[in-house]
């Protein structure tokens, strides 16, 4: 047996960028920060370390979600798994690039930011498998057409 999930909480580094594949759906595509401080022992000052990931959904209900509700400097939850892939460039070099990817069922997208920010709350929580219910404190219906619906 083997696990392959990702959990990040961390804020989006630009705007989404949406496209759309050959065959219509969309996905979306952003990088999120993750940043970690501590205090130098030697030195008394503090240092920051911030790690940026790849981030890819392909789950059509979250893709719609991003598309209206998230921007550069959302706080995101996201949870995913881990992919690599390997894709030529334009001069034929091999290059490989790893992402967090959203599909299916084992993903979830999490606002922690309000819907407006000067306001308090604890934001708004999406996943892969609530497509046929409305999520919680929005009015934004989630449709999923995965194919591999169970139901």
């Amino acid at each position: 047996m083997s696990i392959n999930k990702v959990i990040l909480v961390g804020n989006v580094g630009q705007d989404p960028d949406i496209r759309s594949t050959s065959d219509g759906r969309e996905l979306a595509n952003f990088s999120l920060a993750t940043s970690e401080s501590w205090k130098d022992k030697s030195t008394g000052e503090k240092k920051e370390k911030t790690e940026w990931h790849k981030i890819v959904i392909f789950s059509q209900g979250l893709v719609g979600i991003v598309k209206n509700y998230v921007k550069k400097g959302s706080k995101l939850y996201i949870e995913g798994s881990m992919q690599t892939r390997k894709w030529t460039d334009k001069d034929g070099v091999e290059k490989y690039t790893t992402e967090v990817v959203l599909q299916n069922f084992n993903s979830t997208l999490q606002i922690l930011d309000s819907k407006d920010r000067n306001s308090s709350g604890s934001g708004d929580s999406y996943s892969s498998s609530q497509a046929s219910s409305k999520p919680k404190n929005t009015n934004v219906s989630v449709e999923e057409t995965d194919d591999e619906i169970p139901f």
